[in-house]
């Protein structure tokens, strides 16, 4: 069984992947407190190192055959301000590749978002790619649709493969399912309960279905600029981290059309309009139902389930890899 160590690691979804796919994971490390307790209550064979990933001595870090996880994307998504290595937590790749450099496992697996492609940051994505090959890599990359893996949502992500020079062979990438794509209906079509509706109050005891919670705050002018609804037999827009950015439930008809800054949800069926609960996200990202999310905030919810690797995506990334592992060692 090949160990991994696990860096930027949030809830785990990229973990519970690479787990599912025969993989162990021995360790790993998340400085954000909020998400400490879900990532411990699910992943029990897993060591959680909780120190600020720049001041951890390499000694406290363990051998491996492989490293994974996903530097903070906030720098480079396109719904932030795309500061890249302007922005602090842009910086944090560098802190991955200091540790594979020193490390210096089999093979790494890296996600981020496709912002990092932009000509803005042209400049740093060559230079993050010719750190990786430096440190004795043969680097693959390649952008993945979620929704071609499936998993019931359009999310492009960017992946970046490595295997050490010495191994003799280049990661190739899962090529697209050929299977119909999983539409909402069949995602979260069974989910009928109720949720419990929270702004900023404290989540309660969980009764019937477990994460059924939902963010209730007001709609911004940015959110009713642009529908924010995907039919029963469509796939879901992008799960994003902040609460207030949650899709629409599907039972809602999709919203009017008033002006191209401006939509509103249909008169007379405003009752209909809910976001997405915690736990349909989490189903969209292809989480399993028994992965309980620990919570006293729903926004914190959220953030878990947005900032993760969809488990299905991670799955067949990892899939692909121990097959190529058992193949050419």
């Amino acid at each position: 069984m090949y160990k991994i160590i696990s860096l930027f690691s949030g809830c785990g979804g990229l973990d519970l992947g690479f787990k599912n796919a025969g993989f162990k994971v021995i360790w790993a490390n998340e400085y954000d407190s909020d998400i400490w307790e879900t990532y411990q209550a699910n992943h029990l064979d897993t060591f959680l190192d909780k120190r600020d990933i720049r001041n951890i001595p390499l000694d406290d870090i363990p051998d491996c055959d492989g490293i994974i996880g996903g530097p903070p994307c906030q720098a480079w998504s396109e719904g932030g301000k795309m500061l890249g290595l302007r922005d602090d937590r842009g910086q944090r790749f560098y802190d991955y590749i200091r540790i594979l450099s020193l490390k210096k496992p089999s093979f790494f697996v890296v996600e981020n978002v496709p912002g990092m492609l932009m000509e803005k940051h042209k400049e740093a994505f060559d230079n993050f790619t010719q750190m990786f090959i430096d440190a004795g890599y043969r680097l693959s990359f390649s952008m993945l649709n979620a929704a071609d893996f499936r998993i019931p949502q359009e999310r492009n992500r960017i992946f970046f493969v490595g295997i050490r020079n010495d191994k003799g062979w280049s990661f190739e990438f899962p090529q697209p399912y050929v299977e119909e794509k999983i539409i909402l209906k069949r995602a979260i079509g069974d989910i009928i309960e109720i949720p419990n509706f929270y702004v900023d109050d404290k989540v309660s005891e969980h009764k019937s279905r477990i994460n059924h919670d939902c963010y209730s705050g007001i709609y911004d002018s940015k959110y009713m600029s642009r529908n924010r609804v995907r039919s029963w037999n469509e796939t879901s827009f992008t799960i994003q981290a902040l609460a207030k950015n949650a899709p629409i439930h599907p039972q809602a008809p999709k919203m009017d059309f008033v002006n191209v800054n401006k939509r509103v949800f249909v008169p007379g069926k405003e009752h209909l309009y809910r976001r997405l609960s915690v736990r349909e996200c989490a189903r969209i990202q292809t989480f399993p139902d028994r992965f309980h999310f620990i919570y006293t905030n729903v926004k914190a919810g959220y953030k878990m389930v947005g900032n993760a690797v969809p488990v299905r995506l991670a799955h067949a990334i990892a899939k692909t890899l121990m097959v190529q592992l058992s193949q050419f060692g």
